[in-house]
């Protein structure tokens, strides 16, 4: 079992916690940024801390009304986001140790908003199959790769991720 595997049979959503936490571990040490963008894995975008944590908590929110749709038989509120192909002004503000707080108080919170919404629908609900959607364990899943902060990595080393 790894750092972001819950235990057998355990609650998905332990996922969705667990990527919070890896989010966390790497946003602390972007006090170190230098200001520059850090261009994405994939090399078509371009990420900041600030971006990062926007991006990671739009996520957190889309999926969370998609599941709460999902479970009140209602259509899901249609995708609007320009996502991460838009850098928005405030990305490039400085990421400090306000930043950081303001990220953990939003992000643990919606971890834990997950893991109770999880628990409450109940294990039954959780593989019930929703075609065309994906089931809501596969939504855990889905959402807690913390993929938008691996994306800026570790900065703990001078303020720029090491090269792949």
């Amino acid at each position: 079992m790894t750092d972001n595997e819950p235990a057998a049979g355990g609650n998905p959503a332990d996922l969705v916690a667990a990527g919070v936490q890896r989010f966390l571990e790497l946003a602390r040490t972007w006090l170190a940024w230098d200001g520059r963008p850090l261009v994405s894995e994939d090399g078509d975008r371009i990420y900041t801390p600030n971006k990062a944590v926007r991006r990671h908590a739009d996520h957190l929110v889309d999926h969370l009304a998609q599941i709460e749709a999902l479970l009140a038989g209602a259509p899901t509120e249609p995708d609007g986001w320009h996502a991460s192909l838009v850098t928005v002004a405030s990305d490039w503000a400085a990421f400090t140790e306000v930043d950081l707080n303001e990220a953990t108080q939003r992000l643990r919170r919606l971890g834990q908003l997950y893991v109770m919404r999880f628990a409450a629908a109940g294990e039954p609900e959780w593989d019930r199959p929703r075609d065309p959607d994906w089931t809501l364990r596969a939504i855990a899943e889905h959402i807690a790769d913390p993929w938008y902060a691996e994306q800026v990595g570790d900065l703990s080393a001078g303020g720029r991720a090491a090269p792949a």
